[in-house]
């Protein structure tokens, strides 16, 4: 039984100090270079032509083997730059997905031809992925997604349809999660499969799904008599269940899971000035001291994964806890500046912008890499509870 957290004790490495001073330079130039800005929507960008750059330093792949293309660091280098990139609101939207966990699931699961064909062109930043688990109709249960692939001869039919689908609207590739076997209830997890779909395939509709801030990230994708061959299937054919579970903790683990509103935490600094009271002195204070609580639980999970340990059940708990760390931020930020103050900010500040879609996309965050009552149930079982 599992009874306590794994957070590994760690001391930030020299080695890993000159790494983040490096990616701060690297920033420092591209935005006085104006090749970037810190805009309301934070990391959450996609710009091909900075996912290149970020390449070129070797910071995509970075814990892949060289023979594919990556750089043989280790997962706390690959923390260090990510947080940086991250809390700098630098646009990395493009190679996310692919870096984060396209890339560790092929590395884990798929064939050597695989790993030979997309690892190197994604650690080049030129493959961009993304990923089709959401169904209408499943909300958060994914065993009961309804996307069904047929054998036929030389690969599959695939028919059915995902929502939800960050930028596949830019993507060059869908990791596909489908149903391989029809669904059984005392057997909810298994005869599903993981495929790579070439998203310009005959078949495949994308469609836009607009937020409500009036943003394009999501989509509707639909998979008519979509053929499939069979070296595009990820792993082994109905495990697919097991081995996105081992995806889902690279996707929690991280720190976009509580960077999303950093910059109204940043832009609330610099707004409020030093002159506060004691009450609205206390509110920021406590976000500070969970911004460092996260971001050492997070370093710690890195160095868990390090370790070639997959902590699913810690993930959860970060994500769960950095999702209400981003809800809080635009919260406090609105007691804080309260409305008559944010009238008197001058017309360069960007304070009530960023403040806006914060709070238009706080509702977002505990549905996205699994709801908090998922999660909180991956925290129950793991300590014993349910």
């Amino acid at each position: 039984m599992f009874t306590s957290f794994s957070l590994a004790e760690l001391e930030n490495a020299e080695h890993l100090e000159r790494l983040r001073e490096e990616v701060r330079a690297f920033l420092r130039a591209e935005l006085e270079a104006g090749a970037y800005t810190r805009e309301p929507s934070g990391w959450d960008r996609y710009d091909a032509g900075f996912s290149r750059k970020v390449a070129a330093k070797g910071w995509i792949g970075m814990t892949w083997p060289k023979q594919y293309g990556g750089h043989e660091k280790s997962s706390l280098e690959r923390y260090v730059v990510t947080e940086e990139l991250l809390a700098a609101g630098a646009p990395v939207r493009a190679h996310w997905l692919a870096d984060r966990q396209f890339g560790p699931l092929l590395l884990s699961c798929g064939s050597e031809d695989q790993k030979r064909t997309y690892l190197p062109r994604i650690a080049a930043g030129e493959c961009y992925v993304c990923v089709g688990m959401s169904e209408p109709d499943s909300g958060s249960d994914l065993a009961s997604i309804k996307t069904k692939a047929t054998k036929v001869d030389g690969g599959w039919r695939v028919t059915g349809r995902k929502v939800w689908t960050s930028y596949a609207h830019k993507a060059h590739l869908m990791n596909l999660f489908a149903r391989t076997a029809p669904f059984d209830e005392k057997n909810r997890h298994e005869g599903v499969t993981q495929f790579i779909v070439d998203l310009d395939w005959p078949g495949i509709t994308i469609s836009p799904i607009y937020n409500l801030a009036g943003d394009h990230d999501f989509n509707e994708v639909v998979f008519d008599d979509v053929f499939i061959p069979d070296d595009r299937v990820i792993g082994e054919v109905g495990n697919g269940w097991k081995q996105v579970s081992g995806e889902l903790a690279h996707e929690r683990a991280g720190s976009e899971r509580w960077l999303n509103a950093y910059g109204v935490l940043v832009h609330l600094l610099d707004s409020a000035g030093a002159d506060l009271d004691r009450a609205d002195a206390e509110k920021i204070g406590r976000l500070v001291t969970h911004l460092w609580t996260l971001h050492r639980m997070s370093f710690s999970l890195a160095g868990l994964l390090n370790q070639g340990i997959t902590p699913a059940v810690e993930a959860a708990l970060v994500k769960d806890l950095g999702n209400q760390f981003d809800q809080d931020i635009p919260e406090a930020a609105r007691q804080v500046m309260q409305e008559e103050d944010r009238a008197k900010l001058p017309d360069e500040d960007r304070f009530n912008e960023m403040l806006d879609r914060a709070l238009l996309y706080a509702p977002s965050y505990p549905i996205r890499g699994g709801t908090r009552e998922i999660l909180r149930g991956i925290i129950a079982r793991g300590l014993g509870l349910r």
